[in-house]
């Protein structure tokens, strides 16, 4: 593996040396897209980088207060340069940045999968397009198109449409066509797939051992052959293909792969570069450069620190300084962001003329992925509920969603308790959830549960003393389980699965 590359940084004032002419440092930070903080104002180190030529922005749930507040602040970004991208991620289910703004509810991925319906998922991909659209933002950093390959993997799982590449390929089509119909750009990810991996790319480098003709490429064959303008890259190592880096850093991937073999000709952004795959091994400014002589097109840096940014952006203005960054590659990925930015940075209306779309669809296709490995349990009625799942992911943002809430408001006398993530006293909490469900139906809700032997124990403890349990997934189900299954943790999965468990599903 790559050893960590000493990186250059400098002070916000800029890089040290002569400057570049006005269109490659243009072009450089054309390249870049910036995470920052605010609600309302911009910071003044971003509106510099704005004002040189920063290609886009990347918004979070920390730059979400309401709709309003959002059209303002991208209305704000767009009076410092029209034809800057305004993107966030937006994939739909329990991910998503926009909960407070009023974003439709959709199931993730894997339940669109399940169901199979392409117009269901395209039904769905319009809603969180139309949505965007109505609040000034033009990029999503989504549909996933990882198969979801290895039964460890611990970041992908019900974020894909499933572990079959060609269920996968059709549902990818399906979300692109809708999401391009309403003007917004949709971005694959993450080349060349992520989804063979028993790691997490935000904590470690990652690996996918598996030979080349095992790599899950069809996807993102069938993502460039429906014209996705998108492409966001791995920080895998895929050694079938380059031993010693990983995709996001790798000319033979991102250069002779992508560019040669599969024809792709749009914006190649790299996922954020903060991750500690990349920040861990080279540190992000290297990243930056690394990744651009590579063949990407722009950087992202998530983090709020813009010192990050003006690390990479400078490192960047250095290596082209040097020779090390040849001026013709960064001119041609300025060139195919410029392009990015003609057919979608600037509204073509205003967001208050955005059409209508379908609010049931996301609860629709919820309900249809509704599966069951048994019998369908008998409906329940007062029923104590434990509902465990893992901890937040730091980087994918929750909503704050769980079974009880969404059984009580079918059922107001239900009870029970959220566990999220392992607790310190989970004998304590078997022990009373006992007590509590002693003459009631108790219902046992667990998220991917192979991962996490805590909520093995606890619905293994609960079920030995209640063989009456009803069994319930919200995650990707355990092979031979019994369990009724949403795959996923959305709002509309936890509706779906209340219907079904109180007796009122349609």
């Amino acid at each position: 593996m790559s050893q960590r590359i000493p990186e250059v940084t400098h002070s916000a004032s800029g890089p040290v040396g002569p400057a570049l002419p006005a269109a490659l440092d243009e072009a450089a930070h054309r390249c870049l897209v910036a995470g920052f903080d605010g609600t309302t104002t911009v910071p003044d180190p971003l509106k510099r980088l704005i004002d040189r030529g920063l290609g886009g922005v990347i918004l979070f749930t920390r730059n979400i207060r309401d709709a309003d507040q959002v059209r303002e602040l991208t209305g704000t970004l767009r009076t410092l340069r029209p034809d800057l991208l305004i993107a966030i991620d937006n994939e739909g289910g329990g991910i998503g940045h926009l909960v407070a703004a009023g974003a439709p509810e959709v199931p993730g991925s894997w339940a669109l999968g399940v169901a199979d319906d392409p117009a269901l998922t395209a039904a769905c991909a319009d809603a969180l397009a139309g949505h965007l659209l109505s609040l000034g933002i033009t990029a999503s950093y989504a549909p996933v198109a990882d198969v979801q390959s290895r039964p460890e993997n611990p970041i992908v799982r019900t974020r894909a449409f499933g572990a079959d590449p060609e269920l996968v390929s059709r549902h990818l089509r399906a979300w692109i066509a809708a999401t391009e119909a309403r003007g917004v750009a949709s971005c694959a990810k993450h080349f060349p797939g992520h989804g063979g991996t028993v790691t997490d790319s935000h904590h470690e480098l990652a690996v996918d051992p598996r030979p080349y003709d095992r790599l899950d490429l069809a996807p993102f064959r069938a993502a460039v052959e429906a014209g996705v303008p998108m492409l966001m890259s791995a920080h895998v190592v895929f050694p079938a293909l380059d031993p010693d880096r990983p995709a996001t850093l790798s000319p033979r991937i991102l250069s002779e792969l992508l560019r040669g073999e599969l024809g792709f000709d749009g914006v190649l952004v790299s996922d954020a570069l903060e991750m500690k795959a990349i920040a861990d091994r080279y540190g992000e400014a290297a990243g930056a450069r690394l990744a651009l002589a590579a063949g990407a097109d722009q950087v992202i840096v998530a983090v709020p620190d813009l010192e990050v940014t003006l690390a990479c952006r400078d490192a960047v203005l250095d290596a082209l300084r040097s020779g090390e960054l040849a001026p013709e590659r960064v001119t041609e990925a300025a060139a195919r962001v410029r392009r990015l930015a003609l057919r979608y940075a600037v509204l073509p209306y205003r967001p208050d003329d955005v059409a209508a779309w379908d609010e049931e669809a996301g609860l629709t296709a919820a309900r249809a992925a509704v599966r069951s490995a048994g019998s369908r349990p008998e409906p329940v009625h007062g029923a104590h509920v434990v509902d465990c799942f893992p901890p937040p992911h730091p980087a994918l943002n929750w909503g704050g969603e769980d079974l009880l809430t969404a059984l009580r408001a079918l059922d107001p006398t239900a009870t029970g308790t959220a566990v999220a993530g392992e607790p310190e006293d989970a004998e304590d909490l078997v022990r009373e959830a006992l007590r509590v469900a002693q003459g009631r139906p108790l219902v046992v809700a667990v998220c991917d549960a192979e991962l996490h032997p805590w909520q093995r124990r606890m619905r293994d403890a609960l079920l030995a003393a209640r063989p009456d349990t009803v069994l319930v997934s919200t995650g990707l189900p355990e092979p031979g389980g019994r369990a009724l299954c949403a795959y996923g943790r959305g709002r509309v999965n936890l509706r779906a699965l209340a219907e079904v468990l109180t007796g009122t599903a349609s």
